[in-house]
């Protein structure tokens, strides 16, 4: 308990952001649905509570001071699992070209919010794995590492947006799923728009995190 407390303590400003983030996702939500009346964006919140499960583990590993391989190998496994949701909600974007109502900007904004913490605690994550894998791997195969997480997070979202593939399925119907993955792998030119999306992202991911790191590590020192 103590050393969570020293975690909140030393992470106040970043938490602060993070809560402040979804204080106004949630808020600009709750005024779409008062002046639409419509429910049709709430799945968001949803899309934002899986969002903070990796953000939660590895806000979690953290706070451990004595921690073994099998222990990290594990959560990361678990934490990989869940990690493509967070920007995830980036893809939720789509759901604009069916708006019908007047309030296009303030689902503009709703959306976009949604996908900014999405992202925020995507990239956060990432930085905290990367110093909890400090004791196991030197910097330059943190990178690759890093880098590799980023596709491998952007084809995750391919599977959650186009093959409707949720984080539990692994477990729950793993068959078509691995199969599905296998297909696109070994089959490259049947499934250019996996490829592509993944490519796309991935790159899109990877340049928002060189962007984030520099200002993540200075808001630390500050």
């Amino acid at each position: 308990m103590l050393a969570i407390k020293q975690h909140l303590f030393n992470q106040f400003k970043l938490y602060s952001t993070v809560s402040i983030s979804l204080i106004l996702s949630l808020f600009l939500l709750m005024i779409r649905v008062k002046l639409s009346h419509s429910f049709f964006y709430l799945f968001l919140i949803w899309n934002l509570f899986l969002a903070l499960i990796p953000f939660a583990i590895t806000s979690y590993l953290a706070t451990l001071q004595n921690t073994n391989k099998i222990m990290v190998t594990l959560w990361f496994g678990l934490w990989l699992l869940f990690l493509p949701n967070a920007p995830y909600i980036v893809t939720d974007l789509i759901h604009l070209r069916l708006n019908v109502n007047t309030f296009l900007w303030l689902d503009i904004l709703v959306v976009t919010t949604f996908a900014c913490t999405g992202l925020l605690l995507f990239y956060i994550s990432i930085l905290d794995m990367k110093t909890i894998l400090k004791t196991y791997a030197t910097k330059t195969t943190r990178n690759y590492i890093v880098t590799v997480l980023l596709f491998l997070s952007s084809f995750g979202v391919y599977l959650g947006r186009f093959l409707r593939y949720n984080s539990w399925e692994i477990l729950s119907n793993p068959k078509y799923l691995i199969l599905d993955i296998f297909n696109i792998i070994s089959q490259p030119v049947h499934h250019k728009k996996a490829w592509i999306f993944t490519i796309v992202f991935g790159l899109f991911l990877n340049i928002g995190f060189r962007v984030f790191q520099p200002l993540y590590y200075k808001q630390l020192k500050a």
